[in-house]
């Protein structure tokens, strides 16, 4: 393979170098999982700038997704310039697709009537505005619940349902309708008045344009947008200022686009009009990994599309250095399979998965597959429970990791739940202890350390309450865990605290009544284990100085607390985070107390809420050897590991798409089976446009289960392709033993097998 003459340190593959021959026009290029995309698109925009096709004014635009890319995009470019004896800061511009219209909104606030400085709302921030609207609707109009409820349900269940469940439930259709409103670009007031004028009720868009319009609102009384926000008004300023529009046009002639399989259809729109019609645009991305579908507006077929368009160049990036022949043979067996012999014929026409296949990089190359003959795949056949499939791993892993020190492995599973029992367990495992790092919606030490707060605050806001006051001494001495003598005498002195007749007889003695001097279980204790008395006392200090800053700003008291729990900086840091996010809550939501403070660490502690900006994430991240990394897959993408272990592959994780299959999105209260996210999609469709779409209950439902069995189809074949060396596949029958092995695993198992013989 010759080097480039232009990029003098960047040797391409053929395929590679078909792309860096792009000089102008439309351009989409499908890349296997592996192929350098990230090198080569960095390569294109380098060699764009060396060969003078970019003026002094004018710069190559890179577009991808994710902050970390831009990171990676602008350091390989930068190189690759200065490798050429150019400077290497100049000629080009890497932004997220939500950076990019930032920068467009804040250059002319004026055209979408923005006032100058507004401010954008984080995920985590524009999440509560939603849940807020959507819960105040929830307790105004239970008669949208009863509509949708099982006529079968118990009073007991009903309640709890009307209770809790529901209000959840709400949260989650809103936040959908929410997005893909935003995404067409359907405002609620316009939506509103097309409802009005509906020949049919409803209710879901009824339910959602209302919580919408409430979640509107309170963006505005902020002075604030959120992320989809950005992008709407973006394209409403292009369109807008003819001038503006042809000023950047002038200013990005080559626009690249990343990870353009996760495209929404605004974003597309919003590209397409900065490009224009006889503009630069290159487009690469894999259809093949796109597995946001079920979380997002994205859709694959946007780039499917876009090769399929006259005029465009397409191009493939097929070969992967990544894995060993034998791995990626089997990532192509998923595919022909799916192509050819998926049990549910409606998937199959759907071609989740389509070619190019993946081919192992050519001989010479810088990047060279691992030995076929290292590979080894192993596919349990087994019946396992949920327990017994998480013991197998860790106990492969204990003889493993000692025979491997220099290897790197990962444990892959499709939802966080399934993570946090792993690691729970790997921390329990005694012998012998391993190494562990977490890519999970949030680590152990956020949910711990947001736990441990949020114990606190329940004592302070009930401090009469002998178990809540048990529960702050646990946290405490939480520390007390490692230790078998201090853990015992933590556990005494538990029982004790819990059974307390006066809680003020211990915390504030007075005269003639003092638990301390006055119990006689405890003088017992004080007898066998004088620490006791020591701690006792110690702990009624601590108390007192904790009550004594509740009149402190909840920031403050959160620091107090922190300074009595941790020692560890990572601790610290997490807990002078959430104290700044609680402060942020108090100054946005002045009415707020105790239980609300209580309810947003719990949704922490308890992962129902992502805690953003602290969580380990993709971002920089490095497989370490001879330690285990517990991720989903979802969080795995772009990453691989040596080993890999992929679990839960049963036809709950990954069903096939059979009328008997079971779907999470289905929630067990719902009559009819109905997935309520869809059916409120469908009625957003059809009360914007009725003339186009005549609603009809069920449909939505049934077209989202085959967008999920698809989208899983595309996950597996995602965590297949993260392993180099060895992959090990197994499935459980899920907490109730009900569940039976995935369609796409039993296949792969046959086909391994047939592969032996």
């Amino acid at each position: 393979m010759p080097r480039d003459p232009i990029l003098k340190n960047f040797t391409p593959r053929a395929s590679q170098a078909q792309v860096l021959a792009y000089t102008g026009g439309k351009m989409g290029v499908a890349a296997v999982p592996g192929a350098g995309k990230t090198r080569t698109l960095s390569a294109l925009a380098a060699k764009l700038i060396i060969s003078g096709r970019v003026r002094d004014d004018q710069e190559v635009l890179v577009v991808t997704l994710v902050n970390a890319a831009v990171d990676n995009f602008a350091q390989r470019v930068r190189e690759l310039l200065e490798g050429a004896g150019l400077l290497g800061n100049f000629g080009y511009r890497v932004r997220t697709l939500h950076g990019l219209c930032s920068d467009i909104v804040r250059e002319r606030p004026d055209l979408v009537a923005l006032q100058e400085g507004f401010a954008i709302l984080d995920e985590r921030e524009a999440d509560g505005i939603l849940q807020d609207a959507a819960r105040s609707y929830v307790r105004l109009h239970p008669e949208t619940a009863e509509a949708y409820l099982k006529a079968d349900l118990k009073d007991q269940q009903r309640e709890r349902v009307l209770a809790q469940d529901w209000e959840t439930h709400a949260v989650e259709i809103a936040r959908a309708f929410v997005k893909l409103a935003k995404d067409e670009r359907l405002l609620p007031d316009e939506l509103a008045t097309r409802l009005a004028g509906h020949h049919t009720a409803l209710p879901l868009a009824e339910m959602c344009i209302q919580i919408y319009s409430d979640y509107q609102r309170g963006l505005n009384y902020r002075g604030a947008v959120d992320f989809q926000d950005l992008i709407r008004l973006a394209l409403d300023a292009l369109e807008t200022d003819e001038t503006f529009l042809k000023r950047l046009r002038e200013h990005f002639p080559y626009v690249l686009e990343d990870e353009a399989q996760d495209s929404s259809k605004l974003q597309e729109q919003l590209l397409r009009l900065l490009v224009g019609e006889q503009g630069n645009w290159v487009r690469v991305g894999d259809p093949n990994q796109a597995i946001y579908e079920t979380f997002t507006t994205a859709r694959p077929e946007f780039l499917w599309n876009f090769l399929a368009e006259p005029g465009v160049q397409a191009r493939e990036l097929p070969e992967s250095g990544r894995s060993a022949a034998p791995i990626l043979d089997l990532a192509n067996q998923l595919m022909r399979w799916t192509l050819s012999a998926h049990p549910v014929a409606e998937i199959q026409a759907r071609a989740p998965l389509r070619p190019p296949e993946i081919t192992p990089t050519p001989p010479n190359d810088p990047q060279p597959n691992p030995p076929a003959e290292q590979a080894r795949i192993t596919i349990h056949a087994d019946k396992l429970t949920v327990d017994g499939e998480r013991d197998l791993v860790i106990k492969s892993l204990a003889r493993w990791l000692p025979a491997h020190p220099d290897q790197t492995c990962a444990i892959l599973v499709p939802r966080n739940k399934r993570g946090f029992d792993l690691v729970d367990a790997i921390k329990q495992h005694r012998d012998p202890k391993f190494d562990y790092m977490e890519l999970l919606r949030s680590t152990t030490t956020t949910r711990e350390t947001a736990g441990a707060l949020t114990h606190l605050l329940r004592y302070l806001a009930q401090p009469t309450q002998p178990n809540l006051l048990a529960r702050a001494f646990e946290v405490w001495r939480r520390d007390d865990r490692e230790d078998e003598a201090a853990a015992q005498r933590v556990i005494e002195i538990v029982k004790l605290l819990r059974r307390l007749p006066r809680v003020e007889d211990y915390v504030w003695s007075q005269l003639g009544r003092d638990w301390l001097r006055d119990d006689p279980d405890l003088q017992a204790l004080f007898e066998q284990d004088s620490e006791s008395r020591d701690l006792l006392h110690e702990f009624r200090a601590v108390i007192r100085r904790w009550q004594g800053a509740v009149v402190l700003p909840i920031d403050q008291l959160l620091l107090i607390f922190a300074q009595d729990l941790f020692t560890n900086s990572a601790d610290l840091a997490i807990a002078h985070s959430l104290a700044v996010a609680l402060r942020q809550k108090a100054d946005t939501y002045p009415a707020w107390r105790y239980p609300n403070y209580i309810e947003a660490l719990t949704e922490i502690a308890r992962n129902e809420r992502r805690f953003l900006g602290m969580d380990a994430d993709a971002r920089g991240f490095e497989p370490k050897p001879g330690t285990v990394t517990v991720a989903t897959i979802h969080t795995a993408k772009g990453l691989e590991w040596d080993r890999v272990y992929l679990l839960s592959l049963n036809d709950y994780d990954f069903p096939a798409g059979y009328p008997s299959d079971r779907f999470i999105s289905e929630k067990w209260f719902v009559r009819d089976g109905l997935n309520l996210q869809a059916e409120a999609l469908a009625q957003l469709h059809a009360a914007a446009e009725p003339a186009a779409y005549d609603y009809t209950e069920g449909v939505a439902t049934h077209d989202a289960r085959m967008d999920y069995a698809a989208e899983r189809l595309r996950l597996l074949y995602v965590a297949i392709t993260r392993a180099r060396r060895e992959l090990i596949m197994t499935w459980n029958s899920g907490r109730r033993g009900e569940q039976q092995p995935s369609a796409a695993f039993l296949a792969l198992g046959a086909y391994v097998d047939e592969q032996a013989r």
